[in-house]
C-alpha cells in the first residue's frame, strides 16, 4: 500500500488512519503486530467464520512475512465508535480476504483501495460480502470479475468415522515423506484450481515439523491419502488439505484420513474442527457430511481481470 503521509494514505511508519465516514474508518498497515493488536479480539470473537485470517496470520507470525509470496503482506481494520467492525488481509500476489461487510462498508473499502491505485487480483469472502465488494470494485475501477470458486465452510458436529474402514492405518508424516508431500501438495493445488498459495517444499517442512499431516497407508506401508490440519488458534483447527491420488479414489481413503485428523484435533483440545469444500464437488460435500461435518456459511472467490 502507499506510504504517503496524510489521512487518506498510510503513514511513513507503515500504519495509517482512514477518513471518517458513517461506516467507520479503515486503518491500513503492513505491520502484523499492529493488525493483531487492533483486530485480534474481533477475529477471535467468531473463530469459525474468521478461520482463514486467524490461521494465515498465525502462519505469518511463526513462519515469516514472506511465507505466502514475495510481496509484503497488507492488512486493514475497520473501526467505528471505538469498535472493530471488520478486517482484511492480503498476501501478495494472492487475493484480498475480507471478513463480513455491509454493502455500504464494502463500497467504502472498494473506494479506499481503488484510491491507492493498485489492481487487485481478486477477492475472497462470505457470499454476501463478496457480491457487494465485487459490484463496488467493478463500479469503482471498471474491472471485470469472474467467479473462480464457490465454497462452503463446515464445522464438525458428532464425528462418525466411515464404515467399513479401508485396510491399513494412519501415521504422521515424517522427514522421509517430504518429497511425497511436495508432489501431493502440488497435485492438490492443481486439482482444486486455486493456485498454490504457499511454496510446497516450505509447506511440507512446516507440516512435518508440527505433526500437521497424517497419511493413510495400506497394510504394506504404501501411502494412499493425506489430510492436514493447520495451527490451533482461538480453539479452532481447520482441516486442509485432503488429497488422494486420482487412481486411488473411491476406496474410502479420504473419509477415513479426514476422520482421523479430526479425531486427533479434538483429542488435542480443539473446540471446533472446520473445513472448506468446493461446492462444485458433490462427492466431497457428501463425504464430509456423512462423517459429521455440518454447514456454517457459504463463501466465494472471484478473479479480477
Amino acid at each position: 500500500m502507499d506510504t504517503d503521509s496524510g489521512t487518506d494514505h498510510e503513514a511513513d511508519s507503515g500504519t495509517g488512519h482512514g477518513t471518517r465516514s458513517a461506516t467507520g474508518a479503515w486503518h491500513l498497515t503492513h505491520d502484523l503486530g499492529d493488525f493483531l493488536l487492533r483486530a485480534g479480539d474481533f477475529l477471535r470473537s467468531r473463530p469459525a467464520l474468521h478461520t482463514v485470517p486467524l490461521t494465515v496470520t498465525e502462519t505469518l507470525r511463526t513462519r515469516g512475512a514472506r511465507v505466502y509470496g514475495d510481496g509484503e503482506p497488507e492488512f486493514g481494520v475497520l473501526e467505528r465508535d471505538g469498535e472493530v467492525r471488520a478486517a482484511f488481509f492480503r498476501t501478495p500476489p494472492h487475493w484480498l480476504n475480507v471478513t463480513a461487510l455491509t454493502p455500504a462498508e464494502a463500497d467504502g473499502l472498494a473506494a479506499r483501495l481503488a484510491g491507492l491505485g493498485r489492481p487487485l487480483p481478486g477477492v475472497s469472502a462470505d457470499r454476501d460480502t463478496v457480491a457487494a465488494f465485487v459490484a463496488a470494485w467493478q463500479r469503482r475501477t471498471g474491472t471485470t470479475a469472474a467467479l473462480r470458486q464457490r465454497q462452503r465452510l463446515y464445522r464438525l458436529g458428532t464425528l462418525t468415522p466411515p464404515r467399513p474402514l479401508p485396510p491399513g492405518g494412519p501415521r504422521l508424516a515424517v522427514r522421509a515423506d517430504h518429497a511425497l508431500l511436495v508432489r501431493w501438495h502440488d497435485a492438490f493445488a492443481e486439482a482444486v484450481g486455486a493456485g498454490t498459495v504457499r511454496d510446497s517444499a516450505e509447506w511440507a517442512d512446516a507440516r512435518i515439523d508440527s505433526g500437521g499431516i497424517t497419511l493413510w497407508e495400506t497394510p504394506d506401508g504404501t501411502p494412499v491419502a493425506m489430510a492436514g490440519t493447520g495451527p490451533r488458534v482461538a480453539g479452532q483447527v481447520r482441516v486442509a488439505p485432503v488429497y488422494t491420488p486420482a487412481h486411488l479414489r473411491g476406496r474410502g481413503y479420504a473419509g477415513v484420513v479426514t476422520a482421523e485428523v479430526s479425531r486427533a484435533a479434538l483429542a488435542a483440545g480443539a473446540s471446533e474442527v472446520l473445513l472448506f469444500t468446493d461446492l462444485a464437488n458433490p462427492t466431497s460435500n457428501g463425504l464430509y457430511q456423512r462423517i459429521g461435518f455440518r454447514p456454517v456459511a457459504d463463501f466465494a472467490v472471484y478473479d479480477f481481470a
